[in-house]
């Protein structure tokens, strides 16, 4: 009888999570939903302590093998670099960081290759942290600014860099022509974004797309582009010179996820620092982090890269 009785009321607890999860999401809203969700992810600093000052996947090689979780993220930054072309650019060259988090990407571009950095994002939370992480004298700065309007001149920056802010763009087309706008002639994009597949070629099934709406809501996304698709709508901003070259990172950087997960098993010092609500707070995020590992494995999602030109003219 107790068998039962403990048994019902686990799956009582497993449902009232799951309702609890389902109305808790975060769903886009307005570019303010977006920012408040950054600036309360920054302030408690949960993610900082388990993920460091890269918010990003890490890069795992190819083929992907045993690596340690925060020097992945580093080595993301190297193997974008040198994918984009531009760890053979000169000091001094200037990069504009869009959706530049806590920073971490941009302290990398600046000490390691000598960039002049900005970076940029909607979260004034994230603003405050990269400045406090930045040491004097790194040619690294940080201001807020809106991805869809930026405040910079045309022409402004050699290099634009952009890891895993495309989901949180409501229009595609005003963020591709943003990045390239701000790009001097000759300047080169390179991007770095979660992608859905292609649906045009193969639509969303029975199943994914239910997967799909939680990947969006769960993390304020409007919604994913498809590799293909950025790559066309960058293409038709009229401001690339020659074609857009992409490449699908989904293999590389799929051990992040559930790595993520078990950085809070091997790391329970985190619950103890944050104390009983920043452990449910962690653990809420555990479901969309194994819906990402099923949509990136399964191939309802890619992790694309993007690589464009800007015009002369």
């Amino acid at each position: 009888m107790s068998f039962w009785v403990t048994l019902g009321g686990l799956l009582s607890l497993l449902l009232l999570g799951f309702i609890v999860y389902l109305a808790s999401a975060r769903r886009y809203q307005s570019a303010a939903s977006v920012a408040n969700a950054y600036d309360e992810w920054t302030e408690d600093g949960i993610l900082e302590f388990y993920w460091g000052d890269h918010i990003h996947l890490g890069h795992y090689g190819s083929p992907p093998h045993h690596k340690d979780f925060i020097q992945a993220k580093a080595d993301f930054v190297h193997e974008m670099a040198r994918w984009g072309g531009l760890d053979v650019l000169p000091a001094g060259t200037t990069v504009l960081d869009v959706g530049c988090g806590i920073g971490g990407s941009s302290r990398l571009l600046a000490k390691d290759y000598g960039f002049a950095v900005t970076g940029i994002t909607i979260s004034p939370a994230q603003v405050k942290r990269a400045q406090q992480l930045t040491p004097a004298g790194l040619n690294a700065r940080f201001q807020v600014d809106d991805a869809m309007a930026l405040s910079f001149p045309d022409s402004s920056f050699d290099v634009v860099w952009s890891v895993e802010a495309g989901p949180h763009m409501p229009d595609k087309a005003v963020f591709a022509k943003e990045l390239m706008r701000v790009l001097k002639p000759g300047g080169v994009l390179v991007v770095a974004d979660w992608n859905q597949r292609d649906d045009r070629r193969r639509p969303l099934n029975f199943w994914e797309k239910p997967v799909m709406r939680q990947l969006l809501d769960q993390w304020s996304h409007p919604a994913f582009a498809s590799i293909e698709g950025f790559a066309e709508t960058l293409a038709a901003t009229g401001l690339v010179q020659g074609a857009v070259v992409t490449a699908d990172w989904t293999q590389a950087t799929l051990p992040s996820w559930l790595d993520t997960i078990w950085q809070g098993i091997i790391r329970p010092q985190g619950w103890l620092r944050f104390g009983l609500a920043g452990f449910i707070k962690s653990l809420r995020e555990v479901p969309t982090l194994l819906l990402m590992r099923l949509a990136f494995g399964a191939g309802l999602c890619r992790f694309g890269l993007f690589r464009a030109v800007r015009a002369s003219r």
